[in-house]
């Protein structure tokens, strides 16, 4: 029987990541149960073990068998996996999450038959996907870093050499509604790599809220040099991408449940560097979000840290808005001034 997305040999058990092991025992729950299952999940979680589940093809039953006697002590006979995996994953999808964010969750973990061509790359690493790009125009990896998740388009972008680094950026924060002829550039670009193809219409990628989100993600040192290397030509746009940025300031305007579920993501150690630089009114609101014993601790441990290196600050303060950033785009949580749907 045809399987969906690239055929693949069949895995030994010692061949299987936990992700993998996890996504069998989910074939295994039914429909039902593994809709609960994934109902208690983070967004990310899902998407982990939904990827795991399409990456599953014509396992034996040995494979099988060493899986459940690891997770249960009763190994079922058969198994059904395999077998038209694909509706079964989109029925537990929408059962867990809801038809809407179930189709949001499939176009990001399903194989090219779900997702549009370029979409391939979200499964790929930063390394791999520079190095599908690094022969093409600067146009071209404009395109396609635009389409990509913000923090994986970041590390693509410091992987690109320093002299295109700005250029890609420029581009991005200038790309509006693309035409046909340059996603014909891309598709021919994605055609050559993958072997796929997908149909041509007027598309929306990029824009200056995209290069902000990218730069959102980026160190502290590429953000310097790429905004000053625009700034000798285009001052008002380097103004506009940074309007649009979201900088550590910005957590101030997080609600109290955002706030809470964002701490418990962030290491104390970093919290308190990040602090460390930060003002009294921004420091209480933060504190805020913990319980009152570990402000206690955070506050203990800023009066005794001494001098820190503002890089140091920079960088911690960059680790909490990139998680946030991160938690956001997962639906976690609400994060204030990013144009999202409004909350009453």
């Amino acid at each position: 029987m045809p399987q969906t997305g690239t055929a693949i040999s069949p895995p030994d058990f010692d061949d299987l990541n936990g992700m993998q092991r996890a996504a069998i025992v989910m074939l295994m729950l039914g429909e039902e149960q593994a809709a609960v299952v994934l109902g208690t999940l983070s967004s990310r979680e899902v998407r982990d073990i939904g990827s795991a589940m399409y990456s599953l093809h014509n396992l034996n039953q040995e494979t099988v068998a060493g899986v459940l006697d690891v997770f249960v002590t009763t190994l079922g006979k058969q198994t059904n996996i395999g077998l038209d995996s694909g509706t079964y994953i989109q029925n537990v999808m929408t059962k867990a999450l809801g038809s809407d964010k179930a189709q949001v969750v499939l176009k990001k973990i399903a194989p090219a038959a779900y997702a549009r061509p370029i979409e391939i790359l979200d499964w790929m690493n930063a390394q791999s996907i520079k190095e599908v790009i690094s022969e093409e125009r600067p146009q071209i990896a404009a395109l396609v870093i635009a389409n990509l998740d913000h923090a994986l388009a970041a590390e693509v972008l410091a992987l690109m050499p320093e002299n295109l680094q700005t250029e890609i950026i420029t581009r991005i924060a200038l790309l509006e509604t693309v035409q046909p002829e340059a996603i014909q550039d891309l598709e021919r670009v994605m055609q050559r790599k993958f072997e796929v193809s997908t149909s041509l219409r007027s598309s929306q990628f990029g824009g200056v809220k995209t290069a902000a989100k990218i730069m959102s993600f980026t160190n502290q040192a590429a953000e310097k040099k790429i905004f000053g290397d625009i700034i000798q030509s285009d001052k008002d746009l380097v103004a506009e991408i940074k309007d649009n940025m979201f900088i550590f300031d910005n957590l101030a305007g997080t609600d109290n449940r955002s706030l809470q579920i964002l701490l418990r993501g962030v290491d104390s150690k970093v919290l308190v560097v990040a602090l460390k630089g930060a003002g009294e009114k921004m420091r209480a609101f933060l504190l805020s979000g913990l319980s009152v014993r570990a402000a206690e601790d955070i506050r203990d441990e800023l009066e005794t840290i001494g001098p820190v290196r503002l890089s140091d600050v920079q960088a911690a303060q960059k680790e909490i808005i990139t998680l946030a950033r991160q938690m956001s785009d997962d639906g976690e949580i609400v994060l204030a001034g990013l144009g999202g749907e409004q909350m009453v």
